[in-house]
């Protein structure tokens, strides 16, 4: 069976995922360009965007955009004009107020629906134009909770099956939380791989976490673990009442909740086979926290994740081509969950061997 099968609330386990999935390069390309398609990514903050705005936003090295036209939900478009794929707009961090899109190069003229409205000199072009034909390209885009997602493949994951637990057991935090508070990103210098097993790993809080995580998660024998079948939760009594909720979600992401209904939303980007970028959202409820505490709130957080970079930069590092994982211990099962999946990816995309093999893996860069 594979590592992300459970009975009766228990992960039945192969070993951990081989270290050479951690330090290959045909095994990054895998990973952004096939394993990120299957799955849905949250590109910004509701709170960012308006309707009647239109803001630029990055992923994955691919420059989108996303529009709000009147009257209508979010858009999202890859941010290159559709005659010669210059780019809209330049990156930034919120929405801008636009009516309409306008090539820098050629003049090309769109609406916020994607639609052409005009080219220079349009009676001039060799053959035949029809405007209706050169549209830009579109993505599939919602919101759900406090957080604008797309999808590059119409083969993604229904969102709702990637974030069927959150809605089961924290819809009312999740769907409340619509002011975000603050936005920090930083470089690891690890396999995206590393930190987010680590996110998952509950062996590792008591030890490593004592006066940071540890204290909001409280003695591991109070630890309740719950699973879907792409979701798992770690669920601990909090200090203040209430639950506190970890979430992992595929593909690389987490929720925290707090018995408040506070919202820490982190992911784990690809970057480079042996870096990620970590990125951390905080969210509360539009009348929720004001400056200084979110900003102390935040820096909690960071302390914990310095901690956790020591660790997982040292883990990349110690992941050389003959090193073998150890055995997983019992509190590691939302890890065995989650390599689960990606084991399945990879046997669905063809890669039937989890041990290097650079010229089945270098076959997906063709």
């Amino acid at each position: 069976m594979l590592s992300g099968t459970v009975l009766n609330g228990t992960v039945l386990s192969l070993p951990f995922l081989p270290a050479s999935l951690y330090c290959d390069e045909a095994m990054h390309h895998w990973d952004a360009h096939s394993y990120a398609t299957h799955y849905w990514h949250p590109v910004a903050a509701t709170s960012d965007l308006h309707p009647g705005e239109v803001l630029e936003v990055s992923l994955l090295d691919q420059s989108l955009l996303l529009t709000w036209p009147a009257d209508a939900q979010p858009r999202a478009f890859r941010n290159r004009c559709p005659h010669r794929g210059v780019a809209f707009r330049a990156e930034s961090s919120s929405g801008k107020p636009c009516r309409r899109l306008v090539c820098p190069y050629h003049g090309w003229t769109y609406n916020l629906r994607g639609e052409l409205q005009a080219a220079a000199r349009e009676s001039e072009f060799e053959e035949g134009f029809d405007r209706k034909r050169w549209g830009m390209l579109e993505l599939a885009c919602r919101i759900d909770g406090p957080l604008i997602w797309i999808a590059f493949s119409d083969q993604a994951l229904p969102l709702e099956n990637q974030l069927q637990l959150i809605h089961a057991e924290a819809s009312d935090s999740w769907n409340a939380a619509g002011q975000q508070l603050r936005v920090s990103q930083q470089n690891l210098a690890c396999n995206w791989k590393i930190a987010h097993d680590n996110t998952l790993d509950d062996y590792h809080v008591a030890i490593a976490h004592p006066t940071t995580l540890h204290r909001e998660q409280g003695p591991v024998r109070d630890y309740v673990h719950r699973f879907s079948q792409y979701n798992n939760l770690l669920e601990t009594p909090h200090s203040d009442g209430g639950r506190f909720l970890t979430f992992g979600l595929p593909p690389w992401s987490h929720l925290l909740v707090w018995p408040d209904g506070r919202l820490a939303f982190l992911e784990f980007l690809p970057n480079q086979p042996d870096h990620c970028t970590m990125r951390l959202r905080l969210f509360a409820a539009a009348d929720g926290r004001d400056a200084a505490s979110a900003d102390t709130w935040l820096q909690q957080l960071l302390t914990f994740l310095e901690e956790d970079r020591a660790l997982v930069e040292s883990a990349q590092r110690g992941y050389s081509e003959d090193f073998q994982p150890g055995p997983p211990h019992r509190l590691e099962q939302r890890i065995l969950h989650w390599q689960g999946l990606y084991r399945e990816r990879l046997r669905a995309d063809g890669i039937s061997r989890f041990e290097r093999s650079q010229d089945a893996i270098s076959a997906f860069r063709r």
